[in-house]
């Protein structure tokens, strides 16, 4: 396997994906849109997510595809980015018919960043614009770090962020993952230097410096985070993608299989005080997918997109906490 051109999620033919993020909130969305309508399935392995319509994609819900996926900071206020997204693709004329009626279906994930330092003394939901900001800014090539649902994001040690990665199979269907990294736990080894994804680094992505050779890791849980904030603002939410054909059942089945990618790269993982979530998508122009390899390729693209989250945040005004580069300099 090897990544594909952009090594984004975007690289999964069909998929557009769109940032916006305000910097005196500390906070953003991001919305992957499609070509055409595509087939979506969701897991939660997280004590405390936030989601808007993840029912309508159950294997035994009757709608087969949806328009559009959200990841947006602003914990319950920023499910309202949704709404943005549904108006830029009712503008469009796109969504699911019923009679004379096009109705965008757009299900989303939120983190919590409530509490990041950012401006939060508005008055108006900001989220619904920047929602529609987002999806107007869709495009194949998009920043990483700290942008659209990543911008406020905070690891137990470092700024999170907002990441990606791609795979191409040998028999040319092609994996990505889009993550928003905001977790109770670290996503580097005691030192701040060495990721736990490093295993599944392709090339120097996230700095080419390899696994830490110290043993016993994992049994300090530090947390610059938590002596910042209470335990409860955190969440990893993810989404990932391929473009070979597969059923809401199938794409269910990647979903839970793509959680093993947080678990390698953040610890620890799945928390009561995490909403970790994956959504699996299938644009459905490739050929039947192997799912139990698109499912290992997700798990580890979505654990290189966490270290890329990370390794890509920049520092801004106000911040809680250090970045890997302002520790790494």
């Amino acid at each position: 396997m090897n990544t594909g051109p952009r090594n984004l999620i975007t690289d999964v033919p069909g998929l557009w994906v769109g940032n916006a993020q305000d910097e005196m909130l500390k906070s953003g969305t991001t919305v992957v849109v499609g070509d055409a309508p595509f087939t979506a399935s969701v897991h939660v392995m997280g004590g405390a997510p936030g989601t808007r319509e993840t029912d309508l994609l159950a294997p035994d819900k009757s709608v087969e595809a949806v328009d559009a996926l959200v990841l947006s900071g602003g914990s319950a206020f920023g499910l309202d980015a949704c709404s943005g997204v549904v108006d830029g693709l009712r503008a469009a004329g796109r969504g699911f018919q019923v009679g004379g009626a096009v109705i965008p279906l757009v299900p989303g994930a939120i983190l919590f960043d409530l509490l990041n330092g950012g401006d939060k003394t508005w008055s108006d939901n900001p989220y619904r614009a920047l929602g529609r900001r987002a999806f107007d800014a869709a495009t194949l090539e998009f920043e990483l770090g700290t942008a659209g649902a990543g911008t406020g994001a905070l690891s137990a040690m470092m700024k999170g962020g907002l990441g990606s990665a791609s795979l191409v199979l040998p028999d040319g269907t092609t994996v990505g993952a889009l993550v928003a990294a905001n977790p109770v736990g670290a996503v580097t080894t005691p030192g701040d230097r060495h990721f736990y994804a490093a295993p599944f680094e392709v090339g120097a992505e996230f700095g080419g410096l390899g696994p830490d050779p110290a043993s016993g890791l994992g049994m300090s849980l530090d947390s610059r985070k938590l002596r910042a904030q209470t335990p409860r603002e955190n969440t990893t939410i993810a989404i990932v993608a391929t473009n070979a054909a597969l059923t809401k059942a199938q794409c269910h089945r990647v979903a839970v299989a793509a959680h093993d990618g947080i678990g390698r790269a953040t610890v620890p993982a799945h928390t009561p005080h995490d909403g970790d979530l994956v959504f699996a998508l299938s644009t459905g122009g490739g050929t039947p997918g192997d799912v139990m390899m698109i499912g290992h390729a997700a798990a580890l693209c979505l654990s290189r997109a966490i270290a890329r989250a990370i390794f890509h945040a920049s520092p801004r005004p106000g911040d809680l906490l250090p970045c890997w580069s302002d520790l790494n300099a």
